[in-house]
């Protein structure tokens, strides 16, 4: 299952950990990723705790979150970070297709395989979600008792307020006619209609901010095999998705939200209103000033450690 294995050291002073490439199933369909071990051995004979990580919206595990995993790692976590089926080492078609509740059914997979290891502890497993797949992870947290605790930053809390704040009216009638025409070609045997993840504002892209153009580019050029696209129906699964809905289920499973302040992409206000109705044991974060990208790189160092205290409070490590 293990292939290779890289040593690294992490930025910060930590202990150093390895990188190993793994796989696992999930429903008939294989799934990769990176494991980081640590190398030095859990303190008196216990084993360590993991932490199961996924990218955001039509990402995969080498656009910043790694810089994530390499932190919680150097701090003497184990860490699995896959690509969501569909994306890049993972299998899985049609491929760049986003069904939020596939991917997280995916992540219990992924959760079933980190109990399974020999150097895991299956009782101090938490789960990472950054923006689509931080809506994942209160989802998770919400449903699978396994996950001890969650760190969900500038997570997707309600996909249908989203969309109706980024296309109504005219636009919304227009979408909803595409949406249902791909439907009537892919039943007829066409292939899946893709769209761009980032362009201009007069394009059919996903993104058209400047902000996502930028971070989409520089996420894309750390991963310059991938293909910056997405089906058109992953849009269509979007607008209703909502995991806030299950924010109140998450307690007693202790939740960190990270939220940007100035957050257009999974809105400010309805992520803090999601963590007011969000019970306790739970903890936010607010980044003053702060775009919904800035966590993985101009906020990366208050993001990552803000993460790592929760995951050492409520996992147990030093």
């Amino acid at each position: 299952m293990s292939h290779s294995c890289t040593p690294f050291a992490a930025a910060h002073p930590a202990p150093p950990f390895v990188r190993k490439d793994v796989d696992f199933d999930a429903d008939r369909i294989t799934l990769r990723g990176w494991l980081y071990q640590p190398v030095e051995p859990a303190p008196h004979e216990q084993r360590h705790p993991l932490i199961v990580m996924s990218g955001g919206y039509g990402t995969t595990k080498e656009m910043f979150t790694d810089l994530f995993a390499e932190r919680f790692a150097g701090a003497g976590f184990m860490v699995l970070l896959y690509d969501h089926r569909g994306f890049g080492s993972s299998d899985g078609a049609p491929r760049r297709e986003i069904n939020p509740w596939q991917q997280i059914e995916d992540m219990r997979h992924a959760v079933t395989f980190a109990s399974g290891l020999s150097e895991a502890d299956a009782r101090r497993i938490g789960v990472w979600g950054s923006s689509y797949s931080g809506g994942h992870a209160i989802v998770l947290a919400a449903t699978d008792r396994r996950v001890r605790c969650a760190v969900a930053q500038v997570p997707t809390v309600s996909g249908t307020q989203s969309a109706l704040r980024r296309v109504n009216g005219e636009a919304e009638a227009q979408l909803l006619a595409r949406l249902a025409d791909d439907r009537q070609q892919r039943a007829r045997g066409s292939a899946p209609r893709m769209l761009p993840i980032m362009g201009d504002a007069g394009s059919e892209a996903v993104y058209k901010t400047q902000e996502a153009v930028d971070w989409y580019t520089a996420a894309y050029r750390r991963a310059p095999q991938q293909v910056p696209e997405v089906s058109l129906r992953s849009v269509e699964w979007s607008r209703a998705y909502n995991p806030g809905d299950y924010i109140q289920r998450v307690s007693p499973t202790p939740l960190l939200m990270v939220v940007a302040e100035r957050d257009t992409v999974t809105p400010t206000d309805l992520a803090l209103l999601a963590y007011n109705q969000a019970l306790e044991p739970k903890a936010l974060t607010l980044l003053p000033g702060s775009g919904h990208f800035d966590p993985y790189i101009k906020d990366f160092e208050i993001a990552s450690t803000q993460a790592l205290d929760w995951y050492r409070k409520h996992l147990g490590h030093r």
